[in-house]
């Protein structure tokens, strides 16, 4: 490389939070292409479903720069450690722990949460959500902010803000409808119910979904979600995926246990696709990528600052209360009594110690 560059990165860094890693871009024939490479950038905290710290969240900032800046980089691809999850959101042991009651602090926090989208829809080379398991909650807009998503099928897509004392403000009520209408948006950003892989490609917001399960030494469909098939001369083969019920899921789990996770196949796609994104023109590739990711972000500087101005003060009230619920709660019991609470606030009673007190889970 000419030695004589100039570097425009704001700083070096040593991630210590996320890896970084710059590996080699295959030309059509699957061979390294000298001089070239996608630039992973892989959320590391899967004991903790790869939730991002304050810390993480500043180190991808970084790292969706020097992405942007690297000269020999074609495509980011931003995934995460293990077959679990992609991500499912900020880390809730610190929301509850440090930030619930603490608006001031969380303020400077979303400040830092919104950079991160922007770092996204700004970075100047395509970016590639290769989703190694469930999306939720803050990951999901973090993979809506994404160019395309490529995911392994046993991947679960939604949110948990009104669940969990919060509003998805961080993207979804921005990104989320242009991928899949109003009304299905609605659905999945208030009652939170989650969508298959196999629902989120059939309503259109993801690129493509692989097997992940091998039993017997055989690829197989996520076996929870029931498989049906229709085609077309016009439109060839589509899947449908709704989840299984009764008998049918119960079968389903005990194939489950005779499989193993290989994602070998979410990593042959997403090579694929980089490659694909390497055979064009690179600056025909990124005026045709930001003139749609427009759609995003005429939405996201719209709404993104009086979101983090809400989203702050929330944390006075519901989010204090969700974020508590879900970290001191015990497994299966991390939600507040909804109930209870309705009641109290039609009674007019105030939010205080004693509220919180009754509605978090015992």
């Amino acid at each position: 490389m000419n030695s004589n560059l100039t570097s425009h990165n704001l700083i070096d860094i040593d991630f210590k939070e996320i890896i970084y890693e710059n590996r080699p871009c295959l030309n059509v024939h699957g061979k390294p292409a000298e001089g070239l490479y996608n630039a992973w950038i892989i959320l590391n905290n899967p004991s903790q479903y790869n939730s991002y710290t304050t810390q993480a969240v500043k180190e991808v900032i970084l790292a969706f720069r020097k992405a942007s800046n690297d000269r020999s980089v074609v495509a980011v691809v931003f995934t995460a450690v293990g077959d679990k999850a992609f991500c499912t959101g900020g880390n809730t042991k610190e929301y509850a722990e440090y930030y619930a009651g603490n608006p001031q602090e969380y303020k400077q926090y979303m400040r830092l949460f919104n950079d991160m989208v922007s770092s996204i829809l700004m970075c100047d080379k395509p970016v590639v959500n290769r989703v190694n398991g469930m999306r939720i909650g803050g990951g999901q807009e973090i993979g809506m902010a994404c160019d395309f998503s490529i995911a392994q099928d046993m991947a679960r897509f939604g949110q948990a803000g009104p669940k969990h004392g919060s509003a998805p403000d961080g993207g979804s009520t921005d990104f989320l409808h242009l991928f899949v209408g109003v009304e299905r948006a609605l659905f999945s950003c208030t009652v939170c119910d989650p969508w298959s892989a196999h629902e989120a490609l059939r309503y259109g917001l993801i690129t493509e979904i692989v097997p992940a399960i091998k039993v017997d030494g055989n690829f197989i469909p996520n076996p929870l979600v029931r498989i049906d098939k229709w085609s077309s001369k016009k439109t060839g083969e589509i899947i449908f995926g709704l989840p299984k019920q009764g008998d049918d899921l119960a079968d389903a789990k005990s194939i489950l246990k005779t499989g193993e996770m290989d994602l070998s196949l979410l990593d042959a796609a997403v090579e694929k696709m980089c490659t694909k994104l390497m055979m064009t023109f690179p600056n025909c590739l990124s005026k045709t990528i930001n003139s749609i990711r427009k759609k995003k972000l005429e939405h996201w500087d719209q709404n993104k600052e009086s979101n983090r101005d809400w989203l702050a003060l929330n944390m006075m009230t519901e989010g204090r209360a969700g974020f508590r619920a879900f970290n001191e709660g015990s497994k299966g019991n991390r939600e507040i009594n909804f109930v209870k609470l309705r009641q109290m606030l039609a009674n007019g009673e105030p939010w205080n110690e004693k509220m919180l007190d009754t509605i978090l889970p015992k």
